[in-house]
């Protein structure tokens, strides 16, 4: 549209706050000042001429910022209108319908139809091209308006320091090395990353990180920017993975590599872009391995605001014929977010950055596998090979259970459960076991044993105490105290190995939280019902209503020891896996120190009753003995009476010879608030304004009427002997999550 309409209709009028025009200068007459022409000038026909100078905008530039957003802003008017006018227009036609049957055209008529027809299916297409163009030209307009306002000869302040001001914890040192290692220290590091890291998150196509190598080392060759981060910053990531202690070369390393990629952070961090996304999500990778240096909690919010700005929630539009490359990129750049989302959040028990409800997107199609039908409903069909597909499944699982239980309205019902919380922590339960029982054999040791610990630790988040299930049964402090050994034992093992088997997988600074969690978890059915489980007491196993899933089973057993021994076993073990991050993150000292004191009266306790002799040998021969002889009675129970799956294992009744034998009521001491405890209204992830205050957790013992809708068949069922705590209020011992991590990686 050519100039002159702004004067007849000015879009944008105000006094300018400068001198006066060039031309109202040179002729020495007064100036208005008006824009974006002044008076002076409209009426000698020279509003185009009309222009001042000032410090800001060079000579002959001053209006172009503004008339560029005049025009604009008509030019979306223009097409707004438009859009309006063939949808009224198309949907004018289609109510028109066709001629009847009971007159037939001719010729001439039937292909006059035709083409009205092929007209509008193709203005059809038009109006929704236009729509979405219209809608990404807003999506433009407001990302380029912050970019605008972070461009340095402004206000000599970029995005990227933004996100480093609220990430960064401690500075990081000066760079001592002038850049990239040897060739060959660098490919050493780059595939530890491919065979560990990235099976898990392909943020990237591999030939770019390799392309990118092989041009930074060559002298002669220009590598952008972003490809600069992406070669560090995988650098660094690979080398602090496979550290094991805070001075060894492997962490300096580490520290040299992210320090080199910071000098690249404004161009690598620029708003706008997926590899802005893919920046952001590297950088959340190694703050998680490095708290002392860099917050990933913050880091992991800035990149999901990224991904809900540029739209990456949201496939696009499937009328399109998009790149199916870039498309299954697209795909596999926000899983990855979103799995890091999901696992940040879990570990420092806050809300998601977004909702699955805002989801919608497709798994990146990586090995022929589509979208899973239901977040909650059973996996079934092929499994994908890749880690990343089954790590993404996984997340979408716990993501699924954790609104549902931490994050939403507790007097809201549960969709699809009949307001019964047990068997909607049973169906996920279920679900989780049967993603885990459809993992291939093929794959790799590590990632298997790092799946293996997420369903542990899922089970016993899903089990402990939330602000939907309040009440605990004694069949689920059983479970959080076999899950929880299993998972101590495990992580354990890899903990004390890591020096000769260096990090088989994607092991960072959360899984020593994860270990604080399920030692406190554990602590917490031993102080509410310790002398039934340290007896092996039988425990009721609920009975789960027709057609739903049954309780989760317990772990298998690999010994015959008494429950008292591998209490005490599971205890110390905590201590020594916490004491072994310790040496990697300084963070992970003081979850140490908060352990120390909440279970060193405990520890106490139950190595004063081992000393004192009483010993629960008897006992734990016993339940295998029960436990061989409920099995045999399984085979011939109808399998009606457990819907189609196996029945759970279950401690059985102590023999009554054995009654004289058992210890009375454990007085276990209760630890007062400490940095390390939980508050109570916030059951793992949970948070209310009410936490404040610091009531403890109380809970009564249910009765089994509660779980089970029909009376049990077959023989009756023992229940568990008398002799835990009475069945008024116990007191339940829970971790502030929280407040514990003002301690580390805050």
């Amino acid at each position: 549209m050519p100039r002159s309409s702004f004067s007849d209709n000015p879009l944008l009028r105000v006094s300018r706050p400068v001198s006066a025009c060039s031309r109202c200068r040179a002729a020495k007459v007064k100036c208005d000042g008006k824009l974006p022409a002044c008076t002076a000038c409209e009426k000698a026909g020279r509003e185009n001429e009309c222009s001042a100078a000032n410090d800001q905008f060079a000579r002959g530039k001053e209006r172009s910022y503004v008339a560029a957003l005049e025009l604009r802003i008509e030019k979306l008017e223009r097409r707004l209108a438009y859009a309006r006018s063939r949808k009224a227009s198309v949907a004018l036609h289609e109510q028109d319908g066709p001629p009847s049957s009971e007159h037939p055209q001719d010729r001439k008529d039937s292909l006059a139809n035709i083409r009205a027809a092929i007209h509008r299916k193709a203005e059809r297409k038009r109006e929704n091209s236009d729509v979405n163009a219209l809608v990404s030209d807003f999506g433009y307009m407001s990302i380029n308006a912050t970019t605008r306002d972070f461009e340095p000869t402004l206000s000599n302040m970029t995005f990227a320091r933004l996100v480093l001001a609220a990430v960064t914890n401690d500075p990081l040192p000066e760079p001592q090395s002038s850049g990239l290692p040897a060739k060959q220290t660098a490919h050493s590091i780059v595939q530890y990353y491919m065979t560990n890291i990235y099976p898990l998150f392909p943020l990237f196509l591999e030939t770019v990180l390799l392309s990118a190598i092989d041009d930074l080392y060559q002298q002669d060759r220009h590598v952008s920017s972003t490809n600069k981060w992406l070669v560090y910053m995988v650098l660094a990531i690979g080398s602090m993975a496979q550290s094991r202690s805070n001075q060894d070369e492997h962490y300096k390393n580490g520290v040299e590599f992210v320090s080199h990629a910071l000098q690249f952070a404004d161009r690598a961090l620029q708003l706008g872009s997926v590899s802005q996304i893919q920046s952001l999500a590297l950088f959340t990778q190694y703050a998680m391995l490095d708290p002392a240096h860099f917050d990933s909690w913050h880091l992991i919010g800035s990149t999901c605001r990224a991904v809900v700005d540029l739209g990456f929630h949201q496939d696009p539009s499937t009328q399109g014929k998009a790149d199916r490359v870039a498309l299954d990129m697209r795909r596999k750049t926000f899983y990855c977010v979103y799995a890091l989302d999901r696992a940040i959040s879990m570990v420092h028990a806050r809300a998601f950055s977004f909702s699955d409800d805002a989801i919608n997107v497709d798994l990146p199609a990586m090995s022929g596998i589509g979208r899973i039908a239901s977040v909650a409903g059973p996996i079934t069909g092929p499994q994908s090979h890749d880690p990343a597909i089954l790590l993404f499944q996984l997340r979408r699982i716990q993501s699924h259970w954790y609104q549902t239980l931490i994050q939403s309205d507790p007097n809201r019902p549960i969709e699809g459960s009949d307001g019964d919380t047990a068997s909607f922590i049973w169906q996920v339960c279920q679900d989780m076991r049967e993603w885990d029982e459809s993992l291939p054999d093929t794959l790799p040791i590590g990632i298997r044993e790092l799946f293996n610990l997420e369903l542990k630790y899922s089970y016993v988040y899903c089990l402990a105490p939330s602000a939907r299930a309040p009440v605990m049964t004694a069949y689920g402090r059983v479970l959080i105290f076999e899950y929880a050994i299993a998972y101590v034992d495990h992580v354990y093992g890899i903990a004390a190995h890591g020096s000769s088997d260096p990090n088989p997988s994607f092991y960072t600074y959360h899984d020593a939280l994860r270990v604080f969690f399920m030692g406190s978890q554990f602590m917490a059915v031993l102080r509410d019902a310790g002398d039934s489980i340290l007896a092996g007491a039988s425990v009721p196993v609920p009975l789960s209503p027709q057609g739903k899933a049954p309780p989760p089973p317990l772990p298998t057993r690999t010994s015959n020891e008494d429950n008292l021994t591998r209490s005490i076993r599971c205890l110390e073990r905590v201590k020594l896996t916490l004491q072994k991050y310790g040496e990697r993150w300084l963070d992970a000292q003081s979850l140490l120190q908060s352990f120390d004191t909440l279970s060193e009266g405990l520890i106490k306790d139950l190595k004063t009753k081992q000393q004192q002799g009483i010993h629960y040998a008897a006992a734990a021969q016993a339940h295998a003995q029960a436990q061989a002889q409920a099995h045999a009675q399984a085979r011939m129970q109808p399998q009606h009476q457990y819907h189609q799956s196996p029945p759970p294992q279950q401690y059985q009744p102590v023999p009554v010879t054995m009654a004289g034998h058992m210890p009375g009521q454990m007085s276990l001491p209760v630890a007062g608030p400490l940095p390390g405890q939980m508050h109570p209204q916030m059951h793992p992830g949970h948070y209310t304004m009410s936490m404040q205050q610091s009531p403890m957790y109380v809970t009564t013992s249910p009765s089994m009427q509660q779980m089970s809708m029909a009376p049990p068949q077959g023989p009756p069922m023992h229940h568990m002997p008398n002799t835990g705590p009475p069945q008024s209020e116990v007191r339940w011992e829970n971790v502030d999550i929280s407040q514990m991590m003002r301690g580390g990686g805050m």
